[in-house]
């Protein structure tokens, strides 16, 4: 299924390797809060140090606006990184230029050197010939192992890729293998879970999967969208006007697979205080609005999910940051544990929802990569894996 190489078909003995991770991890009063993706990348710098190379590491973290700003450094990174290898790291304060050069000249076989965030340089962004050349002049080769960027065409993901050879990591390998085997050959019957706020986010995803899937199951804000473009009032709910006639074309075309939910979950504010009632799915009183899937829904999505052979999930069914609004989201958690499905489950919020739930260890794959993981179920080419090279 993966027809790119990977660090396991190259000699590493004694190599400089530049590594693109993805340690864009939640930073809170100057340590690492959530070292999930940290952790996901260390089979692959693991396997590369024990195989005798050294190591430069390099990823973005957070979204700096104009250029180097503390509270965006890796420094934290390189520090947690640190302990969980129980050796030095050594930290650039920069990412490129001569700062970056001097560090990645003094390495030896078996160190590890975390660069500074590729992001305060915009030119990261914009994939500048110039920035990857700098980037590229670290090293003798360069693996990507950064699959929740993989989708973004810049300097440390993609450009870098022309200039040195280049390959995956394990965990880009595993990504691709479990996403893209659910796309291209997934067990049957194959269920898909799609929630958030939004359809324009995923009007792509919708359209690929309908003509692939068994059954697609729409829950949380972009379940609104659907219920007004079939007619119901929908109160004060979060709804996308500008995408209801999408939703109607894709109510259309999918002839019984797409399902919404039966009941939902009503408020008539956020206040701690307010009024909160189940309702079977018809008109929503005006200032009330939809906050849940019901039990109803719960009960039903469950019975399609208890026969499936491959689940994917992508985004929440719920408000489920309030605990009066998780049940839909922790409940479709619960069902996807419990069955015998290969679950594949994508995007930051449904991730955090399965490990609030404390299910993470019954899913099958967890992915580290939510706008990646979406291009991947829209079947779309990912720029930094295309740039590798083929096996």
């Amino acid at each position: 299924m993966f027809n790119k190489k990977t660090i396991a078909d190259i000699d590493l003995k004694g190599k400089k390797v530049l590594v693109r991770v993805d340690y864009n991890v939640p930073i809170k009063e100057g340590k690492v809060s959530d070292d999930t993706r940290i952790k996901a990348a260390m089979p692959t710098v693991k396997y590369m140090l024990d195989k005798g190379a050294a190591l430069i590491l390099c990823s973005h973290l957070g979204r700096p606006k104009e250029g180097p700003d503390p509270q965006f450094s890796m420094k934290p990174v390189a520090e947690h990184l640190s302990k969980l290898l129980g050796k030095p790291v050594a930290f650039a304060e920069d990412c490129i230029g001569p700062v970056a050069e001097k560090a990645a000249k003094e390495l030896k076989p078996g160190d590890v050197l975390v660069l500074e965030n590729t992001r305060f340089h915009k030119e990261e962004t914009k994939n500048n010939e110039e920035m990857s050349r700098q980037l590229a002049s670290l090293a003798e080769m360069f693996v990507n192992d950064a699959f929740g960027s993989a989708h973004r065409a810049h300097s440390s993901t993609e450009g870098v890729a022309h200039i040195l050879p280049a390959v995956a990591g394990f965990l880009m390998e595993k990504e691709i293998q479990y996403l893209g085997g659910a796309i291209a050959d997934p067990k049957r019957p194959f269920v898909a879970i799609l929630g958030g706020a939004k359809i324009s986010d995923k009007i792509g995803v919708i359209r690929n999967l309908l003509t692939k899937a068994d059954s697609v199951l729409i829950g949380g804000g972009m379940a609104n969208t659907f219920f007004k473009a079939q007619g119901y009032p929908v109160g004060d709910s979060l709804v996308e006007d500008e995408a209801l006639d999408t939703a109607r074309e894709l109510l259309q075309v999918s002839t019984d697979k797409l399902r919404l939910p039966v009941d939902v979950v009503i408020a008539d504010s956020m206040d701690p205080t307010a009024a909160i009632k189940t309702m079977s799915m018809g008109p929503v009183p005006d200032g009330w609005r939809i906050l849940d899937v019901g039990p109803e829904t719960v009960a039903s999505f469950a019975k399609v999910i208890a026969n499936a052979g491959t689940v994917v999930w992508n985004g929440p069914m719920g408000v489920f940051e309030d605990p009066r609004f998780n049940q839909g989201t922790f409940g479709l958690a619960k069902a996807v544990a419990e069955s015998n499905a290969t679950s594949i489950i994508g995007g930051g919020d449904s991730v955090s929802a399965v490990n609030k739930a404390g299910l993470a260890d019954k899913i099958t794959h967890i992915s580290t990569g939510g706008g990646a993981s979406l291009e991947m179920l829209e079947g779309l080419a990912l720029p930094g894996v295309a740039a590798l090279l083929d096996k």
